[in-house]
Protein backbone atom coordinates (compact mmCIF):
# COMPACT_ATOMS: atom_id res chain seq x y z
CA UNK A 1 0.00 0.00 0.00
CA UNK A 2 1.16 3.51 -0.78
CA UNK A 3 1.47 5.93 2.13
CA UNK A 4 -1.02 8.31 0.51
CA UNK A 5 -3.70 5.62 0.68
CA UNK A 6 -3.05 4.72 4.32
CA UNK A 7 -5.58 5.65 7.01
CA UNK A 8 -4.26 8.10 9.61
CA UNK A 9 -5.29 7.64 13.25
CA UNK A 10 -4.64 10.77 15.34
CA UNK A 11 -4.58 11.10 19.11
CA UNK A 12 -4.05 14.38 20.98
CA UNK A 13 -3.04 13.82 24.61
CA UNK A 14 -2.04 17.43 25.29
CA UNK A 15 -5.21 18.14 27.31
CA UNK A 16 -4.44 15.10 29.51
CA UNK A 17 -0.83 16.13 30.05
CA UNK A 18 -1.78 19.70 30.94
CA UNK A 19 -4.11 18.34 33.60
CA UNK A 20 -1.29 16.04 34.79
CA UNK A 21 -3.31 12.98 33.84
CA UNK A 22 -1.67 9.75 32.72
CA UNK A 23 -2.44 9.15 29.00
CA UNK A 24 -0.35 6.01 28.57
CA UNK A 25 -3.27 3.58 28.68
CA UNK A 26 -5.11 5.72 26.13
CA UNK A 27 -2.08 5.65 23.84
CA UNK A 28 -1.68 1.89 24.16
CA UNK A 29 -5.39 1.28 23.56
CA UNK A 30 -5.07 3.26 20.34
CA UNK A 31 -1.97 1.33 19.31
CA UNK A 32 -3.73 -2.00 19.93
CA UNK A 33 -6.54 -0.95 17.58
CA UNK A 34 -4.19 -0.20 14.67
CA UNK A 35 -3.74 -2.46 11.70
CA UNK A 36 -0.42 -2.88 9.91
CA UNK A 37 -1.17 -0.35 7.17
CA UNK A 38 -2.41 2.52 9.34
CA UNK A 39 -0.43 5.54 10.47
CA UNK A 40 -0.60 6.62 14.10
CA UNK A 41 -0.06 10.33 14.78
CA UNK A 42 0.35 11.41 18.39
CA UNK A 43 0.20 15.03 19.61
CA UNK A 44 1.93 15.72 22.94
CA UNK A 45 3.36 18.67 24.88
CA UNK A 46 6.88 17.20 24.81
CA UNK A 47 8.94 14.82 22.74
CA UNK A 48 7.88 11.36 24.04
CA UNK A 49 11.35 9.88 23.66
CA UNK A 50 10.89 6.69 25.74
CA UNK A 51 7.69 5.88 23.87
CA UNK A 52 9.77 5.00 20.82
CA UNK A 53 11.39 2.16 22.74
CA UNK A 54 8.06 0.93 24.07
CA UNK A 55 6.38 0.93 20.65
CA UNK A 56 9.43 -0.59 18.99
CA UNK A 57 8.73 -3.66 21.15
CA UNK A 58 5.31 -3.73 19.54
CA UNK A 59 6.68 -3.62 16.01
CA UNK A 60 6.33 0.09 15.28
CA UNK A 61 8.85 2.58 13.91
CA UNK A 62 8.51 6.28 14.59
CA UNK A 63 9.76 9.82 14.32
CA UNK A 64 9.01 13.04 16.20
CA UNK A 65 8.91 16.64 15.05
CA UNK A 66 8.30 19.84 17.01
CA UNK A 67 5.39 21.78 15.58
CA UNK A 68 5.36 24.59 18.13
CA UNK A 69 5.81 25.45 21.77
CA UNK A 70 4.65 22.45 23.83
CA UNK A 71 3.51 20.70 20.66
CA UNK A 72 5.33 17.63 19.40
CA UNK A 73 3.93 15.46 16.63
CA UNK A 74 5.09 11.84 16.65
CA UNK A 75 4.31 9.55 13.74
CA UNK A 76 4.36 5.77 14.05
CA UNK A 77 3.99 3.09 11.39
CA UNK A 78 4.41 -0.67 11.26
CA UNK A 79 8.10 -1.52 10.84
CA UNK A 80 7.43 -2.97 7.38
CA UNK A 81 6.28 0.52 6.34
CA UNK A 82 9.07 2.51 8.03
CA UNK A 83 10.10 3.93 4.65
CA UNK A 84 6.94 6.05 4.93
CA UNK A 85 8.71 8.05 7.64
CA UNK A 86 11.42 9.05 5.18
CA UNK A 87 9.16 10.37 2.44
CA UNK A 88 10.12 13.82 1.12
CA UNK A 89 8.76 16.47 3.45
CA UNK A 90 8.09 13.95 6.18
CA UNK A 91 11.33 14.64 8.03
CA UNK A 92 14.11 12.17 8.74
CA UNK A 93 13.26 11.81 12.41
CA UNK A 94 14.41 8.82 14.41
CA UNK A 95 12.81 6.02 12.47
CA UNK A 96 12.93 2.69 14.26
CA UNK A 97 15.51 4.02 16.67
CA UNK A 98 15.07 4.10 20.41
CA UNK A 99 17.29 6.53 22.36
CA UNK A 100 20.12 5.05 24.39
CA UNK A 101 19.59 7.62 27.13
CA UNK A 102 16.30 6.16 28.35
CA UNK A 103 16.95 2.66 29.52
CA UNK A 104 20.63 1.77 29.53
CA UNK A 105 21.41 -0.80 32.17
CA UNK A 106 24.46 -0.19 34.30
CA UNK A 107 25.57 -0.91 37.80
CA UNK A 108 27.39 -3.23 40.17
CA UNK A 109 27.63 -6.75 38.78
CA UNK A 110 26.84 -8.06 42.23
CA UNK A 111 23.29 -6.79 41.89
CA UNK A 112 23.39 -5.49 45.47
CA UNK A 113 20.49 -3.16 46.28
CA UNK A 114 21.30 0.47 45.94
CA UNK A 115 24.25 -0.11 43.61
CA UNK A 116 22.53 0.24 40.27
CA UNK A 117 22.52 3.41 38.23
CA UNK A 118 20.62 4.72 35.25
CA UNK A 119 22.43 6.40 32.39
CA UNK A 120 19.93 9.19 31.75
CA UNK A 121 21.10 11.76 29.18
CA UNK A 122 24.75 10.90 29.82
CA UNK A 123 25.37 8.48 26.98
CA UNK A 124 26.88 5.98 29.41
CA UNK A 125 26.66 2.39 28.30
CA UNK A 126 26.28 -0.80 30.25
CA UNK A 127 29.31 -2.91 31.01
CA UNK A 128 28.75 -5.84 28.70
CA UNK A 129 31.30 -7.94 30.58
CA UNK A 130 29.15 -8.23 33.70
CA UNK A 131 27.30 -11.53 33.63
CA UNK A 132 25.47 -11.33 36.96
CA UNK A 133 22.05 -9.67 37.23
CA UNK A 134 22.20 -5.91 37.67
CA UNK A 135 20.06 -3.28 39.30
CA UNK A 136 18.82 -0.14 37.55
CA UNK A 137 17.50 2.62 39.82
CA UNK A 138 15.21 5.33 38.49
CA UNK A 139 14.02 8.30 40.51
CA UNK A 140 10.82 9.28 38.70
CA UNK A 141 9.59 11.72 41.33
CA UNK A 142 8.59 15.12 40.01
CA UNK A 143 8.19 13.92 36.41
CA UNK A 144 4.89 14.61 34.68
CA UNK A 145 2.93 11.71 33.17
CA UNK A 146 3.53 9.75 31.06
CA UNK A 147 7.29 10.19 31.47
CA UNK A 148 7.69 7.92 34.55
CA UNK A 149 5.90 5.00 32.93
CA UNK A 150 7.57 5.29 29.54
CA UNK A 151 10.98 5.78 31.13
CA UNK A 152 10.50 2.66 33.24
CA UNK A 153 9.32 0.47 30.36
CA UNK A 154 12.17 1.71 28.17
CA UNK A 155 14.65 0.74 30.90
CA UNK A 156 13.14 -2.74 31.13
CA UNK A 157 13.37 -3.11 27.37
CA UNK A 158 17.11 -2.49 27.47
CA UNK A 159 17.86 -4.71 30.43
CA UNK A 160 18.86 -8.34 30.19
CA UNK A 161 16.90 -11.26 31.56
CA UNK A 162 17.34 -11.40 35.33
CA UNK A 163 18.14 -7.70 35.72
CA UNK A 164 15.92 -5.60 37.97
CA UNK A 165 14.62 -2.05 37.71
CA UNK A 166 13.82 -0.23 40.96
CA UNK A 167 11.76 2.93 40.56
CA UNK A 168 10.80 5.63 43.06
CA UNK A 169 7.55 7.35 42.04
CA UNK A 170 5.43 10.07 43.61
CA UNK A 171 2.67 7.49 44.16
CA UNK A 172 1.83 3.87 43.44
CA UNK A 173 1.92 3.65 39.61
CA UNK A 174 -1.37 1.89 38.94
CA UNK A 175 -1.18 2.11 35.14
CA UNK A 176 2.36 0.74 35.16
CA UNK A 177 1.31 -2.15 37.41
CA UNK A 178 -1.50 -2.97 35.00
CA UNK A 179 1.01 -3.06 32.13
CA UNK A 180 3.42 -5.23 34.14
CA UNK A 181 0.62 -7.74 34.67
CA UNK A 182 0.09 -7.88 30.93
CA UNK A 183 3.80 -8.31 30.23
CA UNK A 184 4.25 -10.98 32.90
CA UNK A 185 6.94 -9.03 34.79
CA UNK A 186 7.16 -9.89 38.52
CA UNK A 187 7.27 -6.89 40.84
CA UNK A 188 6.97 -5.77 44.44
CA UNK A 189 5.58 -2.46 45.72
CA UNK A 190 6.82 -0.71 48.86
CA UNK A 191 4.81 2.34 49.87
CA UNK A 192 6.80 5.05 51.62
CA UNK A 193 5.80 7.17 54.62
CA UNK A 194 5.67 10.33 52.48
CA UNK A 195 3.08 8.80 50.11
CA UNK A 196 5.59 7.91 47.42
CA UNK A 197 6.24 4.34 46.32
CA UNK A 198 9.19 2.18 45.37
CA UNK A 199 8.58 -0.61 42.88
CA UNK A 200 11.10 -3.35 42.15
CA UNK A 201 10.57 -5.04 38.77
CA UNK A 202 12.48 -8.05 37.51
CA UNK A 203 12.91 -8.74 33.82
CA UNK A 204 12.06 -12.42 33.21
Amino acid sequence: MDRSAARVVELDVRPHLRKKLEPFSLIMDTVKSLNADEIFVLHATFKPTPLFGVLKMKGLAGKAEQAGKEHWISTFVHKKNKSWLLDPGAGAGAADRAPASDGVCAGDASGAPGQGTFADDTGAQADGAAAAPRIVELDNRGLEPPKPMMRTLAALDRCRSGDAVVIHNDRVPMFLIEELHGLGYPYTVEEQSDGSAKVRIRKP
